[in-house]
């Protein structure tokens, strides 16, 4: 019998925010949720430009895509103005709440 091939955790989570837009507020929320580690916003915001297509986030956030690949790796450090822009494009909000 044939397996299916197994894919990365990366690959999965692109391929649900595709899938599911109900999805992409709560992933965010979540990725938000992570004070200890920030890098956890970046890849969140990676998975979500990647399920939109990075070339097109690229574009409608006015950034060079190979500048929002750096801007949006592991050990990337974007302005502010850099995450406001891409959340924009991809369609959400960053938003604050007392705690």
């Amino acid at each position: 019998m044939k397996q299916k091939a197994s894919i990365s955790h990366n690959e999965a989570m692109v391929r649900r925010l595709r899938r599911d837009p109900g999805f992409v507020a709560e992933y965010l929320k979540a990725a938000l949720e992570d004070e200890d580690e920030p890098q956890v916003l970046l890849i969140a915001l990676r998975h979500l430009a990647q399920a939109q297509g990075i070339a097109k986030v690229a574009k409608a956030a006015g950034v060079e895509r190979e500048s929002l690949y750096r801007a949006l790796s592991e050990h990337g450090n974007p302005r502010l103005s850099t995450l406001f822009a891409v959340t924009k494009a991809i369609g959400v909000r960053l938003t604050v709440r007392a705690v």
